[in-house]
């Protein structure tokens, strides 16, 4: 059995195994599009325990903005205006800086002006950073409750619980057809949310280490520089709960990020299934041809 990761696109669904990923996209007039690709194997010492996990997260960057790019070109109708993959690539990065803003400058500093009302977050550095903590995910929270409201986002949502839905029936070994997969989770523990949320609940604990008598700009600035060890650290959670997800206590710890993900993603329909069925069937075809 693969390891098999995916990404929900615009009218579409990526699929990453280990040596190579596919996307498939719903067309204007029904047709599914896909795209292939192969990946280079990496050096070994790339594939150590944390580090691995700032590698997935560079790779998983790189390969949305190629499959958003693939999505955005083939769902739209000729006489649209498709954006290039330099657009998308601007888009994402774009997005990038307003998460550090919204999520690290944001709360660091709304716990600063709290510190001057209450004397005990400004002296201690645990009251600071739990705050701090306290913070960044209600303002996850709020963005993510934000967009539900948003149709094209909410689609987004259908074709994500596909991905889940059609990677749990694969993991049980069953027959990939709609009907075949139609009664399998559309939650599941390695889900990008889930890690969005251990990196927003661990760095609590990682950023407490930053002295609270460094200025503000130079807590910032640490707290950025800490993200790829987060990251690293939340993947080897994720890759670690979700083999032990039948033990009690690991599941108890996992919870929360399998709450989160009802809000991220939506009961999907048989055609946004047939499109997430269709993308793994390909990466598991470009899998054996790669071997």
């Amino acid at each position: 059995m693969k390891n098999i990761g995916g990404q929900a696109v615009i009218e579409g669904v990526m699929m990453r195994a280990s040596k190579a990923w596919t996307v498939a996209v719903r067309g204007p007039q029904g047709n599914i599009f896909v795209k292939r690709e192969g990946l280079i194997e990496l050096p070994k010492p790339l594939k150590s325990p944390v580090l691995r996990g700032v590698v997935a997260l560079v790779q998983a960057i790189t390969l949305g903005i190629k499959a958003l790019s693939f999505s955005a070109e083939k769902s739209m109708g000729e006489e649209e205006k498709k954006p290039s993959s330099f657009s998308i690539g601007l888009i994402v990065l774009v997005s990038f800086a307003l998460a550090l803003i919204l999520f690290f400058l944001l709360p660091l500093y709304l716990t600063k002006l709290l510190g001057i009302v209450y004397p005990v977050i400004r002296e201690s550095s645990m009251a600071f950073n739990f705050i701090d903590g306290i913070l960044r995910i209600t303002l996850f929270l709020i963005y993510v409750v934000s967009i539900t409201a948003l149709k094209d986002i909410r689609r987004v949502f259908q074709y994500h619980g596909a991905e889940h839905r059609v990677i749990n029936a694969y993991e049980s070994g069953v027959e990939l057809t709609p009907e075949g997969v139609k009664n399998y989770s559309i939650i599941h523990p390695r889900c990008g949310t889930s890690f969005l949320l251990i990196v927003m609940v661990l760095s609590i604990f990682l950023f407490s280490f930053i002295p609270k008598e460094w200025p503000f700009l130079e807590k910032f600035l640490s707290r950025v520089v800490l993200i790829p060890l987060i990251a690293g650290l939340s993947y080897e959670f994720i890759r670690f709960s979700s083999k032990k997800i039948d033990n009690p206590l690991i599941m108890a710890m996992a919870k929360p990020g399998l709450w989160l993900q009802r809000l991220t993603t939506r009961q999907p329909s048989t055609d946004q299934v047939e499109v997430a069925i269709q993308a793994m069937k390909e990466v598991l075809k470009m899998e054996e041809v790669n071997k």
